[in-house]
């Protein structure tokens, strides 16, 4: 079992950054690779990034490639989010998720672990 518990939400203006924050439990979290994903109202949940086991492989989408970064700290049982540039599209509640698998993955229902999410707001 992996419980995850995401902090780091707020309210930013455009053009601002956040870094969002998985804290997990368990001694097995350097096993899993790790995903973000996002939920905007109305709509349906969609990938941001994931990372692999090691930290070696990072594979995002492309409405946030080169503005986001993924990471983690396997000593630290935490996976990050830094966001850059945000942008009121970027609004949404934000979750991660972990999967017992070495090879990355953008598809939700592959995940095994979910954490309650966080709220991130991007003024105009």
């Amino acid at each position: 079992q992996v419980q995850l518990v995401e902090s780091g939400g707020g309210l930013v203006q455009a053009g601002g950054s956040l870094r969002l924050s998985c804290a997990a439990s368990g001694r097995t979290f350097s096993s899993y690779a790790m995903g973000w994903f996002r939920q905007a109202p109305g709509k349906e949940r969609e990938f941001v990034a994931a990372i692999s086991w090691s930290g070696g492989s990072t594979y995002y989408a492309d409405s946030v490639k080169g503005r986001f970064t993924i990471s983690r700290d396997n000593a630290k049982n935490t996976v990050y989010l830094q966001m850059n540039s945000l942008k009121p599209e970027d609004t949404a509640v934000y979750y991660c998720a972990a999967v017992s698998s070495p090879r990355l993955s953008s598809w939700s229902y592959e995940y095994d672990y979910w954490g309650q999410g966080t709220q991130v707001t991007v003024s105009s």
